[in-house]
């Protein structure tokens, strides 16, 4: 195989994003690269700021020469509106000269592969993203049957979160709401799920997508590549693996 270079831009407080997908790609000629855009917070406010970093993590990322970039964060590329995500990829696509995939767009495009019209949502954010992530959910044609959110700010504390957390409040929302919905969604690149995504498949009888599921699966889509991987990441992946 190819030697692929992955870029991935990421809230500085992220200490996901990196271990996922470092652990999860079999292939040693994969590797991961990142730059780091500051967040303390998860808050819209907190959101607008570390935006303003993003051309700076571009130009740094393009001096290693990457097959792609990413900008590895949910709330970040959809806070905006429904376009928010396409605004950040032709940024960076536009800076780099380097093809480039949103979190946002890449679970939009991952929802549709899996024909979902119906979507319940769990996070671990505050309100005022939930109804954010709600409104570009649906502005993208899917009804969101119900979103849950955890209430946490600090971006830390999510992502020192067990994936056991993940795999309960998946249950939670799922023995809550019923059946009546066609994909499962967990949002947010620092909550650690790719430990659990197969075994809340197996539970619930429904396809699970995460945000760092949907942005890897749209990043090796984009590459062109099959690869091997040390978890089952559920139904999305029957295509890349």
């Amino acid at each position: 195989m190819a030697w692929f270079k992955i870029g991935v831009i990421i809230p500085s407080s992220n200490t996901t994003v990196e271990r996922e997908f470092s652990r999860v790609i079999k292939e040693p000629e994969i590797t991961i690269h990142s730059s780091r855009i500051t967040l303390r917070e998860v808050t819209l406010k907190g959101l607008e700021e570390m935006e303003k970093e993003t051309e700076r993590a571009a130009m740094e990322l393009s001096t290693i020469n990457p097959d792609i970039i990413a900008y590895a964060c949910t709330t970040g590329s959809l806070f905006k509106g429904p376009n928010h995500h396409v605004e950040i990829k032709e940024r960076i696509e536009r800076l780099t000269k380097v093809r480039a995939v949103a979190t946002a767009g890449a679970v939009i495009d991952a929802l549709k592969k899996l024909g979902a019209n119906k979507v319940l949502v769990v996070t671990p954010y505050i309100d005022e993203l939930n109804v954010k992530e709600r409104d570009f959910l649906e502005a993208h044609g899917f009804k969101v049957v119900n979103i849950r959110g955890l209430g946490i700010v600090d971006n830390t504390v999510i992502g020192s979160l067990d994936p056991r957390t993940a795999y309960e409040a998946a249950l939670s929302a799922y023995n809550q709401f019923g059946s009546d919905f066609d994909v499962l969604f967990i949002s947010c690149t620092n909550w650690r799920t790719f430990e659990v995504i197969s075994a809340i498949e197996r539970r619930i009888n429904k396809p699970v997508v995460s945000s760092n599921s949907a942005t890897l699966w749209s990043v090796l889509k984009e590459l062109g590549v099959r690869v091997k991987l040390n978890y089952d990441l559920g139904m999305l992946f029957s295509d890349v693996q």
